[in-house]
């Protein structure tokens, strides 16, 4: 039997982010030689297949609500057969696509950080302070906004990795009011080391919970946007709250 003849390419359903195409390449590699997964067009090419299309479809289910189509045979992978160049260019794109909504909110809140110390004292009079301030003042306002869209899907999914959600739900119902309350006292100025220190503490706290379920390589799904947006968990979230903390450190230590 040729290389092409054991080269098998299915459709996929249910894949949204760079998270869905891992666990379906993990619940997939026992049964085949390789494995290549791609979000767009959602497919898989097993290479050297060992299992029929109802195994396939057990372990897909195992692990999430993805659904595997008829097989064809894969004369010529696009994914398989790409070079390595190819292949670290698709990774990019899957990761620049699962994480354009946070890209573009953190792009608008620091051109407006920035833009609002023009129109106020001139191009001359942008400082690190300011800009931090103002941006931190963005954050918290617009990440409270998306969370208090649905704070109680927020709770759920909170409580799932940060370490006193899981104990007390009603500290996820209290979050976003916290994050609410430090981007107006950012925006307004208000007791600037107090500010600092809640947000340290707040921020640093999260952290913990974050770095544990990266480390155990928990699919789950990150609440920094509250449930609107489908965020994988992954260290884009462990630098965004350690982030937060380091701007708060270095604002606490210029007072």
């Amino acid at each position: 039997m040729n290389e092409q003849q054991q080269s098998l390419t299915y459709d996929l359903t249910g894949l949204h982010c760079g998270a869905c195409v891992r666990k379906v390449s993990q619940a997939l590699a026992p049964f085949a030689q390789s494995v290549d997964v791609s979000l767009k067009p959602m497919q898989v090419t097993l290479m050297g297949p060992t299992a029929d299309e109802g195994i396939l479809r057990q372990a897909l289910e195992a692990v999430g609500p993805y659904g595997l189509g008829p097989g064809v045979e894969a004369r010529e992978s696009p994914v398989s057969r790409a070079p390595p160049e190819s292949r670290e260019s698709t990774g990019l794109q899957i990761y620049l696509q699962t994480y354009r909504p946070l890209i573009l909110i953190v792009g608008y809140i620091l051109a407006t950080s920035l833009l609002l110390q023009v129109g106020l004292v001139g191009a001359a009079g942008v400082s690190a302070m300011e800009t931090m301030r103002y941006f931190m003042a963005g954050f918290f306002l617009v990440f409270s906004f998306f969370k208090l869209l649905d704070i109680n899907a927020f709770a759920d999914a909170y409580s799932r990795y940060d370490l006193l959600a899981m104990r007390w739900r009603g500290w996820g119902l209290i979050y976003p009011f916290v994050e609410l309350g430090l981007g107006m006292a950012y925006l307004a100025n208000v007791n600037p080391l107090a500010t600092h220190l809640v947000t340290i503490l707040v921020m640093g706290f999260s952290a913990v919970g974050v770095i544990q379920a990266v480390a155990n390589k928990t699919q789950i799904q990150c609440a920094c946007l509250g449930t609107v947006f489908k965020l994988p968990m992954s260290t884009v979230t462990i630098v965004e709250d350690v982030g937060m903390v380091l701007m708060a450190a270095a604002m606490l230590a210029l007072l």
